[in-house]
């Protein structure tokens, strides 16, 4: 993609839009994002102290890891929702049980960069593809299923990037958080799809960075279902709940996430679903 003031996708008024009508009739796809990470503790972490070692920062990200992933898949696996997975394949090699206990669930893996020490903007612009191919074979390998979508490590593109999925043969892209339903972008005359995730409903953006509660987070995704659903009877919704083990996993975050799922799995016309899955079934009805 060259430089250019938009996007590659034509401006769309949700309002003027065909219908999107998702499975069984339902009004909203629910999409849980895990963002599973690998911390190289020799490498300085992005937005803390840039010294190494930095034992207590990576220390709470280990935790995740070691800990919190699990309690999260165990909330999951209760509200029958498979997660899918932003995994960085440097994760892989370091925590295989980690791999192997998603796939017994069976969650989905996106291409989520190497490590979240090297997001794609620091990686040099002739070792991008390579990057992202390596990525995705690495994580193929150690699942037997190479990856269709992809989220970079702190939602980083370069200018080249959606060329480079492409021809990686990525089939949607996360990293552009504009939209509450898939569209479809063109690149050049090729196309990847563009799935809503989210900074609004993240655990890293509202708790980490913003220093709101874990209830202020629960309310947060009740509030935004409440909207979503009203909405998706008219037309198909995505809503996406982004998740970090470090931080949703901890004792006293989990039960706000319980109770917030819990809430929004009571409600009829719900679709659990894998970010494929949504791929699927919006080009189905609309290609491109």
């Amino acid at each position: 993609m060259k430089p250019q003031e938009y996007g590659p996708f034509p401006y769309s008024p949700i309002h003027q839009r065909p219908r999107i009508a998702w499975p069984d009739g339902a009004r909203v796809a629910l999409w849980v994002i895990p963002n599973i990470e690998f911390f190289a503790l020799d490498q300085p972490i992005s937005g803390q102290a840039s010294r190494t070692p930095n034992v207590p920062d990576w220390s709470a990200r280990d935790y995740g890891n070691r800990v919190g992933v699990f309690r999260l898949m165990e909330v999951m696996e209760r509200f029958g929702i498979r997660g899918t997975v932003a995994l960085n394949s440097d994760l892989c090699a370091r925590h295989p049980e980690i791999i192997s206990r998603a796939a017994e669930l069976g969650w989905e893996n996106m291409g989520h960069c190497e490590s979240n020490t090297r997001p794609l903007s620091q990686v040099p612009a002739e070792k991008e593809l390579e990057t992202i191919q390596n990525t995705l074979d690495t994580i193929g390998q150690a699942t037997r299923k190479r990856p269709r979508g992809w989220l970079g490590a702190g939602l980083q593109e370069t200018w080249t990037t959606l060329d480079n999925l492409i021809e990686a043969g990525v089939d949607y892209v996360a990293d552009w958080v504009n939209d509450d339903q898939p569209y479809v972008m063109s690149i050049d005359g090729k196309e990847i799809v563009s799935i809503p995730y989210t900074r609004e409903l993240n655990d890293r953006s509202v708790i980490g960075r913003f220093n709101r509660s874990a209830g202020e987070f629960e309310q947060q995704i009740r509030d935004q279902f409440d909207v979503l659903y009203r909405e998706g009877a008219d037309s198909g919704r995505v809503m996406a709940i982004a998740l970090h083990p470090y931080i949703i996993g901890v004792p006293h975050r989990i039960v706000a996430l319980e109770r917030a799922l819990e809430y929004v799995c009571s409600h009829e016309a719900i679709w659990r679903a894998t970010g494929s899955e949504i791929v699927d079934a919006f080009r189905s009805q609309v290609g491109s």
